[in-house]
């Protein structure tokens, strides 16, 4: 396996991190190519590698320089370097160039997010128009025609969710009622009072898109922010107010797994809430460029550059992130048999662990464990397929064994039974 990997940003960078020290013990890997269009920002996180994990665990790692806006340039890119594996780590802006480039290269591809929605022109808050994934799915036979796969939506929102669901469904339940994502975190950032632990492009992306909701047999859209509701999240994080939000795992477990309703929910807060209603009041969470001073800009590009960036947050985050899908439905097996039940699947990440032990803040470092995983899984072939598939379209055992394996990724996830509604 040689590894294209596209993007050497918080995300990026955690998971050259994740992939060095696994190297350590098992370098499935024969190359990983660190690629970005700042060639100077790749080359610090193979560096950073170096120096963390040591030559021998590094050996396999290299920087190079990418346009990932230009299809052409990625394409050139992956045949240069021979890569059988083209990984995705940028915003999904970029989704279309590097998923046709590693197409038209021969390469299988990964991302974790998927190609850009485009809201309903008419009836956006209840219609859909072009949703998230839409433009990959629709090349779904060229890759399938190619023997080539594009796993999508492999981090951890979605990515485990989906493959935590796949569990629920195929060994927790007979019949699966809502596949809830619920995605929540305490942490705070000291010096700031609004510093996002993750892109601030994608965040604006996914909160102000009418978010879409599976239920009825079909997808339906909703206003942002719509049907808040307290969380208690576990791992110490407590109760959070969510809300609707735009996100691929609606899109994606209703095309393999049956449930009568999938949603998701991001806890927010009142006040990031507020700031972005705030950005949209203003036209600031727009992305087409406007004229200033002469100079042509995105105000969206411009909120992005005004606030920190989000990998360097770490030593200044408290707190954990906790990311999982609520299950309710009709359980199965012989204690729960034919009757109602509720239960959380979760991963929990303390950003003091995920600092001291890669150097990488917890949201991206529990974004990135995940492709990392996959990889692994695919270099084996305990995973494998052609076509566009999702994460729940894989077994998950192998994923949810190797992730909580002292011997693997050593990141346990949960199961927390819930009192079903009544």
């Amino acid at each position: 396996m040689k590894i294209l990997l596209v993007g050497s940003g918080g995300v990026g960078d955690a998971l050259s991190r994740i992939l060095a020290r696994r190297f350590r013990a098992r370098p499935f890997a024969d190359a990983v190519v660190v690629a970005d269009y700042d060639l100077a920002r790749a080359e610090r996180t193979v560096e950073a590698v170096r120096r963390r994990e040591g030559a021998a665990a590094t050996r396999a790692f290299s920087a190079a320089r990418v346009d990932a806006s230009d299809a052409a340039s990625v394409e050139a890119l992956a045949r240069e370097v021979g890569a059988t594996h083209v990984m995705n780590a940028v915003d999904p802006r970029f989704v279309m160039p590097i998923f046709t480039g590693a197409l038209a290269a021969g390469a299988d591809y990964l991302d974790m997010a998927m190609s850009l929605s485009r809201p309903h022109p008419e009836h956006p808050h209840s219609m859909t128009g072009v949703k998230l994934g839409d433009e990959q799915f629709a090349l779904a036979q060229r890759w399938e025609d190619a023997g080539r796969l594009a796993l999508v939506g492999i981090g951890v929102e979605p990515g485990l969710s989906d493959v935590l669901a796949r569990y629920a469904c195929e060994e927790l339940f007979e019949e699966v009622t809502e596949l809830g994502v619920r995605d929540g975190a305490n942490l705070t950032v000291d010096g700031y009072d609004f510093a996002p632990s993750f892109s601030i492009w994608t965040t604006i992306e996914e909160c102000l898109n009418p978010p879409v909701v599976w239920s009825d047999g079909g997808w339906s859209t909703l206003p942002p922010f719509s049907e808040p509701e307290v969380f208690d999240f576990p791992g110490g994080i407590g109760p959070v107010e969510c809300v609707h939000v735009e996100h691929e795992e609606v899109l994606l477990m209703p095309r393999w797994l049956q449930a009568d309703r999938v949603t998701f929910k991001y806890g927010l807060g009142e006040e990031f809430i507020g700031v972005l209603k705030t950005l949209r009041k203003l036209g600031l969470d727009r992305t087409e460029p406007i004229r200033v001073k002469g100079q042509e800009v995105s105000p969206r590009d411009v909120v992005a550059a005004a606030l920190p960036d989000p990998a360097t947050l770490g030593p200044l985050m408290k707190g954990a992130t906790c990311a999982g899908v609520l299950v309710t439905g009709t359980g199965k097996g012989e204690r729960f048999a034919g009757r109602p039940r509720e239960v959380y699947l979760h991963h929990v990440v303390d950003n003091a662990w995920s600092m001291e032990e890669y150097g990488a803040q917890c949201v991206v470092w529990q974004t990135a464990v995940n492709p990392a995983v996959a990889l692994e899984l695919l270099a084996d072939g305990r995973w494998s397929g052609a076509g566009v598939l999702g994460p729940e379209a894989l077994p998950h055992r192998p994923f949810l064994d190797l992730l909580a394996a002292d011997d693997g990724y050593a990141s346990p996830w949960g199961l927390q039974e819930r009192t079903p509604a009544s």
